[in-house]
């Protein structure tokens, strides 16, 4: 073989098995996204698209196990005609996916990394490109990849070794929560300070006079100069939070949240909240109320949440913010989400309610 068979072997393969981690640490996270997929397919292809929206956790799983073990099988050369058909059928599968999200601007974030490396559309479809032209060359060389050097049955106990615990970690991620939190909403991120830039933002202002183009600096002042286009010289100075609102039926309530210490039980979805710790929730209220105020943040409608709240006897005000934030803050229905001036103190599963102390405690800290 030659070096470049097995700099594309391995290259394609970790990347895959990245890529596979990266979203074993959120499956959560890559559901809602073939969700916004399967949806998009409903409208513009076949209904039946939207048969798949309620399994999408389990295809989520699937797909992120399946991206490991192919990477792992790439490397290990386990069973590679099999493994070079996978891998390009499922980067052909990927491309069509990012090309018609860039090309129809539909998806804007494929996912491919999780939140933790946030690709474009066409950034993500011309990685796919590339992928695509790296499986293709796999594919043509495999009668040059041999079984490595190693007894069968050890690869398949790897095989098998690597399956299982992948498998054991995104379902615990999704009985939990990530084990790295790569949105803007983690443990110690500052809200309020993530909603402005990060300095001011520069601009190169294109204008046109006499059929010539200039660039300036700064506007000019000369008025026979016409307007063309403004350009961000520093883009990555953009707010990382853009959509963060919280509402009620008197108006906007999202300064508020920023002031003192405040607890918020997170329903993105009523409809769909798992109820079987709203007791332990329910208890918690009253024993935190003189130190943190509780209310619920939640996306679904007025009549919804009333029910929901007399139902379960949740004494605590509501107030209404986007699904998608909502969804983004917590990977939970509900979850608790805990802020001291605007700062995310901390944030749990409703597998994992804290104790009263734990959340008094951590308000406490300077």
């Amino acid at each position: 073989m030659r070096w470049y068979d097995h700099f594309i072997k391995y290259f394609v393969g970790i990347l895959f098995i990245f890529s596979g981690l990266i979203k074993v640490n959120d499956p959560v996270g890559t559901a809602i996204k073939l969700k916004e997929y399967f949806e998009v397919f409903a409208n513009d292809f076949s209904p039946l698209f939207g048969i798949f929206v309620p399994f999408n956790l389990a295809i989520s799983v699937f797909f992120v196990v399946f991206e490991v073990m192919l990477g792992i099988a790439l490397i290990l050369n386990y069973r590679f005609r099999i493994t070079a058909w996978l891998l390009l059928f499922l980067i052909i599968f990927f491309s069509f996916l990012t090309f018609y999200s860039a090309f129809f601007n539909k998806v804007t974030d494929c996912g491919c990394f999780g939140d933790a490396i946030p690709l474009t559309p066409w950034q993500s479809f011309s990685k796919d490109v590339v992928l695509l032209v790296m499986a293709l060359f796999l594919l043509i060389r495999r009668n040059q990849f041999k079984s490595l050097n190693i007894r069968k049955s050890y690869v398949e106990g790897i095989m098998a070794f690597a399956l299982g615990f992948t498998f054991i970690l995104a379902v615990y991620a999704i009985r939990h929560l990530p084990f790295i939190d790569f949105r803007p909403y983690s443990i110690g991120s500052n809200i309020p300070v993530s909603m402005k830039p990060s300095e001011p933002y520069r601009y190169r202002y294109i204008m046109e006079k006499d059929g010539k183009e200039f660039s300036f600096d700064e506007f000019p002042s000369d008025t026979t100069y016409v307007f063309r286009e403004m350009i961000i010289l520093n883009p990555d100075a953009r707010p990382k939070i853009t959509d963060y609102h919280v509402w009620n039926d008197d108006g906007g309530f999202t300064l508020e949240t920023f002031t003192g210490n405040k607890l918020f039980i997170i329903f993105p979805d009523v409809k769909k909240a798992n109820t079987r710790k709203l007791d332990r929730i329910r208890k918690l209220i009253p024993e935190i109320d003189h130190t943190i105020d509780v209310s619920i943040l939640t996306a679904s409608g007025e009549s919804d949440i009333e029910s929901f709240r007399h139902e379960y006897q949740l004494a605590a005000p509501y107030f209404y913010s986007d699904m998608t934030v909502l969804e983004t803050i917590i990977r939970s229905n509900p979850g608790l989400w805990l802020l001291k001036d605007g700062i995310v103190m901390g944030k749990w599963h409703y597998n994992d309610i804290p104790e009263a102390g734990k959340l008094i405690e951590l308000v406490a800290l300077p």
